[in-house]
This record gives structure tokens, C-alpha cells and sequence, in this order.
């Protein structure tokens, strides 16, 4: 097998991303807004080496969101906080563009990026949820194609104000008393359809130039943006087959936009389980998903629906006929949901227990995971992977057992060789676009 370098990535999701987690003996039922429990898994991951953690978010909930969801930290703050907690490990954060402001988002990564000595990454979100609109003041929640577009103007304004000052704009000359070189600070002027932005941006850039684009792109304009701007895409497929067709499909479009293919990195999420045995993985995993009950699976199920009722669908029957339910929401979610119990004739129990409670093909020992790890890297299904947990056992026990093997084996590193999450990558600081101007 092939000695590819691979992209791992911790998401810290407090009480889990289940509707049961919670309940599991060795959760702590307030985790997600516990800042030990983050500072320590935090540190777990970065005494494993990894490329980063992850924090998701959303702004919209009701009284049936998911544990983790209803209470939770923002992503700056809790990120602020693990950056002066660590040394090496990346730190990215989710904020939405369809509720935010170019300028203030800005100045958030730009100042975390400073705090961290280049450790920032921002995953790009559109936001699915519709009830978001009433929690920002707006009239409605913009359309599916509207979102992207509204994502595009809003990415590129963010780039154009982090290099609002040159590299070298500031002299700190005490002497002449010349604090800044006029030449090198550059507004804006920005007026598009969704965003007008004078700047210029009131921070200077960073160590590593720019945070690191993460995107998680499944729909047709998801991955069409998600190819022409993400530096990582967060993928959600669980099937190697799947990812092999969408890592392709990716990397294709990527090329299309002139960009290397190399450099736009594939990153599924995956929540592995591990045993001594395979029984005991399986044992494990099972524990878990027992704490799910129908009612909170159909919930689940209906997240990606924009919290559609499931309740009112008989349970035995197959999956009912949603016509173009979720093609405003998330989008790529629901269509995938609905191909697969009309192929494989599901009813709907079937379907919301399968998606609640995902086995996935990452339950089994050490030696079972770092297998398949290293296998979905070798037939291009992956770059790498963003490691979940159910419990706050999960991410300890992977880096206890796993990263060690994927370390002997040679395609992990076992020191860090850079201090910058694109140093982590690979990846170059990408030129300040006023000082590229003047080169060219």
C-alpha cells in the first residue's frame, strides 16, 4: 500500500451528535457546555498529533433538536479559548453566511487566527434550517440556489478584507513616528447584490495569510462550490463506494476551476467504535444505539428535513412519498435519504432507526479501523477523516490505539512539522492579491 500522509481531524461535539448519547454511563450530560471536557479533548487530540478540531454549529432549534444542539458553546469563543490551551492543533469553527456579516466574520477568524499563530479554519455553512429567519429578523430564509450564491459573494468579500494590509504594512517605526506604510492598506469598496463592504479591515493578516476554507458541499451547487473554494471538504457519505464516485466527482470539478485537485482535500466524517474484539466493538456500538427510541429517531430523521413531523407517518409502512421535501434544506441529506428507502424498499422505522443510529464500517478493533483507514485512503475514497465520538471515551481510545498503528505504518505523522493549519496541510500562505498585483 501506498505511504499517502492522511488529514485527521477531531470533532469535538460534546454530548454527541445522537438523540441518546446523553444517557450513555460514561457521558457527562452537560459536556457540550463544559469547558474542561473541551479543553481535555482538545488536548487529547493534540497529543495524538492531529491536523485539527472541529466545531459545528448551528442557530436554529426547537424542542426537538438533539441534546447537543439545544445547548451548546458558539464556535469563536470556545475556539479562543482551546487556542491558548494548545500549541500545534488547527482550530476550525462553522458559521453560517446566510446570518452573519462579511466584516464582522472577518474580524472573528482574523483575530482567532492571530491568537493561534495561524491555527484558524472556517467551515462555510448556508444554513438549512428555515426557522433561522426568525431568529435574525428576516422575512424568510432564502432558497437553496440563493444560499450558494449569497455563500460566494460572501466568501470572496471575507478574502478581500483579510488582505486589506499588505505583509509588510506595518513599519512600528518609533523613530520617524511612522506607525503604518499608507501604500499598503487597501478598502474594499465592495458593492455587490447581497453585501456592500467599504473596509478596509481593521486587523492586519496573519501568520499563515488567510484561515483555512472548509466546506461540506453534497448537493449539485453544494459541491460546485465546495470544489471551486474549500481548501477540506467535509464529506458525510458512509459507503467507501459513495466516496470513491463523490472524491472523483470533487476532485474532477476542481480541475475544471482551475485549481490542483492535491490541494482540495476530502475529509469524511466517520465515528469509529473500538473493542479488544470485534464483539466487543459490536457490543459497544449497540449500547449506544439502544438508547435511541423511535420517537427521537423520527426527529432525527426529520433534521435534515427542516425538522419535518415523521410522527405523522404510520411506522410499518413504506417510507411515505415526500415529493420535494428537503430540496430547501439540506438538500443533498434528504435526497439521498429518500433514494435509499425507495431502493431498498424501507419502511419508515427502517429508515430513521438507519439514520439515527449509523453503524458505518468503522466498529471493530485497532488494527480493523487502521485498516480500513488506510484502505479508503489508497483507493481514493479519502484524504483523511474528521473522527467523531458518541461517548467521551471515543476520541481517547482512537488515539491510544489507532493513531499509533497509522504512525508505524507511515502514513502519520508522529511530530508535528509545522505550527499553521496550512502548514498541517500542505498547503502554501496564499499571496496578500494588492502584493500579487504589484509582482505581476
Amino acid at each position: 500500500m501506498a505511504k499517502k500522509k492522511i488529514v485527521l481531524g477531531a470533532w469535538i461535539h460534546g454530548v454527541g451528535g445522537g438523540w441518546g448519547d446523553w444517557r450513555h454511563p460514561d457521558s457527562l450530560p452537560n459536556a457540550s457546555t463544559n469547558w474542561d471536557f473541551y479543553k481535555q479533548q482538545a488536548q487529547i487530540a493534540e497529543a495524538g498529533k492531529m491536523d485539527f478540531v472541529f466545531i459545528a454549529d448551528s442557530v436554529s432549534i426547537n424542542e426537538n433538536s438533539s441534546p447537543h444542539y439545544l445547548n451548546r458553546f458558539e464556535p469563536m469563543t470556545i475556539l479562543s479559548a482551546i487556542a491558548g490551551n494548545t500549541n500545534h492543533i488547527g482550530l476550525v469553527g462553522t458559521v453560517t453566511v446566510s446570518y452573519s456579516e462579511p466584516y464582522t466574520l472577518a474580524r472573528q477568524f482574523s483575530s482567532l487566527d492571530h491568537i493561534s499563530h495561524g491555527r484558524a479554519g472556517w467551515n462555510v455553512v448556508t444554513s438549512w434550517l428555515s426557522g433561522t429567519a426568525d431568529n435574525y429578523s428576516r422575512n424568510h430564509h432564502p432558497s437553496h440556489p440563493e444560499r450558494y450564491q449569497i455563500a460566494q459573494e460572501f466568501l470572496d468579500v471575507t478574502k478581500g478584507l483579510w488582505d486589506s494590509w499588505e505583509d509588510d504594512a506595518f513599519v512600528y517605526d518609533k523613530e520617524s513616528g511612522v506607525f503604518f506604510d499608507k501604500e499598503k492598506l487597501h478598502p474594499l469598496n465592495h458593492k455587490g447584490k447581497y453585501f456592500s463592504v467599504k473596509g478596509p479591515l481593521n486587523i492586519a493578516r496573519s501568520k499563515q495569510g488567510q484561515p483555512v476554507i472548509f466546506q461540506a458541499g453534497v448537493s449539485e451547487d453544494g459541491r460546485n462550490f465546495a470544489a471551486k473554494n474549500a481548501d477540506a471538504i467535509f464529506a458525510g457519505h458512509q459507503s467507501k463506494g459513495e466516496l470513491q464516485a463523490y472524491y472523483a466527482d470533487v476532485k474532477r470539478r476542481a480541475r475544471e476551476f482551475g485549481r490542483n485537485p492535491d490541494e482540495v482535500f476530502i475529509l469524511p466524517g466517520i465515528i469509529p467504535v473500538i473493542g479488544d474484539t470485534q464483539e466487543e466493538a459490536d457490543r459497544k456500538h449497540q449500547e449506544i444505539a439502544n438508547l435511541v427510541t423511535i420517537d427521537k429517531a423520527l426527529h432525527a430523521l426529520g433534521r435534515p428535513f427542516d425538522d419535518h413531523d415523521f410522527t405523522q407517518y404510520p411506522l410499518d409502512e413504506p417510507f411515505p412519498d415526500l415529493g420535494d421535501l428537503g430540496r430547501n434544506s439540506h438538500r443533498g441529506t434528504s435526497e439521498k435519504i429518500k433514494q435509499n428507502a425507495k431502493e431498498r424498499n424501507l419502511t419508515l422505522r427502517q429508515a430513521a432507526l438507519e439514520f439515527a443510529t449509523p453503524k458505518g464500517e468503522f466498529v471493530g478493533t485497532p488494527e480493523r479501523v487502521a485498516d480500513l483507514i488506510q484502505e479508503w485512503i489508497d483507493e481514493k475514497a479519502a484524504d483523511g477523516f474528521i473522527i467523531g465520538a458518541s461517548t467521551p471515551k471515543g476520541l481517547p481510545e482512537f488515539v491510544d490505539y489507532v493513531v499509533p498503528i497509522l504512525q508505524e505504518r507511515g502514513i502519520f505523522r508522529k511530530e508535528y512539522g509545522h505550527d499553521t493549519l496550512r502548514g498541517h496541510f500542505g498547503l502554501e500562505v496564499p499571496p496578500n492579491c494588492y502584493s500579487k498585483k504589484i509582482l505581476q
